[in-house]
């Protein structure tokens, strides 16, 4: 499976709100993403999905302050 692939389907959640916001992060910004900002994007997929959308929708905030770059992108998106 390609890498964009893998990360297309990681991007599939249980919550469609999810799938809709993250495919369309991943279509608009992460060709232009760093290195680092891509750690932080896979990192960020790890979690629950209820927590995830807790943190794209700013109810709650990461504990780890490299993750508020791409959230702000993803919220933007």
């Amino acid at each position: 499976m390609k890498k964009m692939d893998r990360l297309r389907w990681d991007c599939r959640r249980g919550m469609l709100e999810l799938d809709l916001v993250l495919t369309g992060f991943l279509d608009k910004h992460y060709p232009k993403l760093t290195e680092s900002q891509i750690k932080v994007f896979k990192k960020l997929l790890d979690y629950p999905d209820t927590e995830l959308w807790d943190m794209i929708i700013a109810r709650t905030e990461p504990a780890d302050n490299t993750m508020k770059t791409v959230l702000q992108l993803i919220r933007a998106s």
